[in-house]
């Protein structure tokens, strides 16, 4: 946990971290299946398998619902899912509490913030505005910035650190999943780990540097990094 530079900048997964996506993501999911005749996915089947992009959720949804997504087929399936997402991606979608006065404690501060998500771009764009969280990011890497890129990859954190002219040793990345965890670790980054996101199993187990309960601790955990 020791930074050779003083932090400077804190790097945010968005869906389980920043955003309860889920509600969204579901109707989309079940829309598409209705559409294969398939039978719906419950809520909590879906937030299992959020966390690496459009394709691999469509092709969880298949592999759960029947067979496998035909060979072939799951690039048309994954660009008619976001036919239904994309344009009701905020309907149910909300913040988690805390969200944005731990952004404008942060920003006050004097941090760079950035989103690092294996989100579509253009869907989180149309997600952080409604939300009142679009102002708080200076970079903003989906899962189609970079192509063929997405985490647990590092290089989707520091292609972020190379727009804000940034080193791994100035920043902090803060995530719920073993993608964010694992792409950190990779980037030379310490990683705070979101308890109430969509982590699969207990969040110690994620091997994270340190865990947050609710956004209200972040300012108080980053000072960790920035102190040390």
């Amino acid at each position: 946990m020791n930074m050779k530079s003083p932090l400077k900048a804190i790097l945010f997964d968005l869906d389980g971290t920043l955003i309860d996506s889920a509600p969204d993501l579901h109707s989309a999911a079940n829309k598409l299946l209705a559409e294969e005749n398939r039978r719906p996915v419950s809520l909590q089947e879906l937030t299992d398998m959020i966390g690496d992009g459009v394709p691999k959720l469509v092709e969880r949804a298949f592999e759960a619902t029947g067979d496998p997504v035909p060979a072939g087929g799951l690039e048309a399936l994954a660009k008619r899912y976001l036919e239904f997402y994309e344009p009701h991606c905020a309907d149910l979608t909300t913040a988690f509490p805390g969200t944005i006065d731990c952004l404008k404690v942060l920003q006050g501060q004097g941090y760079a913030l950035a989103v690092c998500t294996n989100k579509p771009y253009v869907a989180t764009l149309e997600i952080l505005g409604p939300l009142g969280l679009s102002d708080f990011f200076d970079v903003i890497i989906g899962g189609d910035t970079l192509p063929g890129i997405k985490k647990p990859d590092p290089r989707h954190l520091l292609a972020a650190l190379d727009k804000l002219g940034l080193a791994p040793e100035e920043a902090v990345m803060v995530g719920d999943n073993a993608n964010d965890v694992n792409a950190a670790k990779g980037a030379g980054i310490p990683v705070i780990v979101c308890r109430f996101g969509y982590t699969k199993g207990a969040a110690e187990n994620l091997g994270g540097d340190l865990i947050i309960d609710h956004f209200d601790d972040l300012p108080t955990t980053i000072s960790t990094f920035a102190d040390a």
